[in-house]
């Protein structure tokens, strides 16, 4: 348990630390908007999470059930759909917003305090749940089962996921940036913005004890949720604009280096 915690812990900091220096981009590109640069930083985040949600999650979660003598399509179906639900449940209800859309469109009403970079930083913050998930799952998994492979794999979706995260934090900074806040505040909601890995990934390895029958089902709920945040609003905010093909290439790009890293690691 302490070594799955330290594991998961490390995983969830590394993938912290690269939101931060994402937003650390802020002060690369002050003074211009960069919708190009945004376009591939979200494409690219895209790419990682597909590939990530197929050969982190979903597999896994097939072979995890049918070890268990489950039929496996339930608990990836399942889980995956639950995954889905629940993304569209904290969408439904907390207040935030999108870099190029109409102000105060998703969520219940902000309160009268929220500015416009306050949903903009609730919105990227959402999408750093299911990756911290993600990454406490799979350490919690190595840890209890002690399989080299196991921890190969969750190495490799903590790399996947602090690249991918390097964007994230940039998309977060540099749109409120642009909005008028200041370089450094911008810098420092953009680095906030990833708290939800490390908070989400310590507290499933906390709860290992009591979710571990339900673990093929976890990995799907992870996944759904990540390939709602994908489907819902990375990709479509990566072909916004002209020249969209950029985000395309970025979406495969980010998915062959993430299938790359699971290919080698796990």
């Amino acid at each position: 348990m302490q070594q799955a915690l330290l594991w998961a812990a490390l995983g969830t900091g590394f993938t912290f630390l690269m939101t931060t220096l994402g937003s650390a981009s802020v002060f690369l590109f002050r003074g211009r908007k960069n919708a190009f640069a945004q376009r591939v930083f979200l494409g690219f985040a895209a790419g990682v999470m597909i590939a990530a949600s197929v050969w982190s999650l979903l597999i896994p979660a097939l072979e995890r059930a049918e070890e268990a003598g489950q039929f496996p399509l339930l608990p990836a179906v399942g889980g995956f759909a639950l995954g889905v639900a629940f993304l569209m449940v904290v969408h439904r209800l907390l207040p935030h917003e999108h870099p190029d859309e109409c102000k105060g469109c998703e969520g219940l009403p902000a309160p009268r305090k929220w500015g416009r970079p306050m949903l903009l930083f609730t919105a990227m913050t959402i999408h750093n749940i299911p990756d911290g998930m993600s990454v406490g799952l799979l350490f919690a998994m190595a840890g209890l089962e002690g399989d080299p492979a196991m921890l190969g794999l969750a190495t490799a979706l903590a790399l996947g996921m602090g690249l991918q995260n390097i964007p994230e934090g940039a998309a977060v900074s540099l749109p409120l940036y642009q909005e008028g806040m200041s370089a450094p505040r911008a810098f420092a909601m953009g680095a906030l913005s990833g708290i939800m890995e490390p908070v989400f990934g310590i507290l499933v390895v906390l709860l290992v004890g009591v979710i571990t029958p339900y673990m093929p089902w976890l990995l799907a709920f992870s996944a759904g949720a990540m390939m709602f945040v994908v489907v819902e609003e990375l990709i479509p905010e990566a072909h916004l604009g002209e020249r969209a093909n950029v985000g395309t290439i970025a979406v495969l790009v980010g998915f062959l280096i993430m299938m790359s890293l699971d290919v080698a690691l796990g």
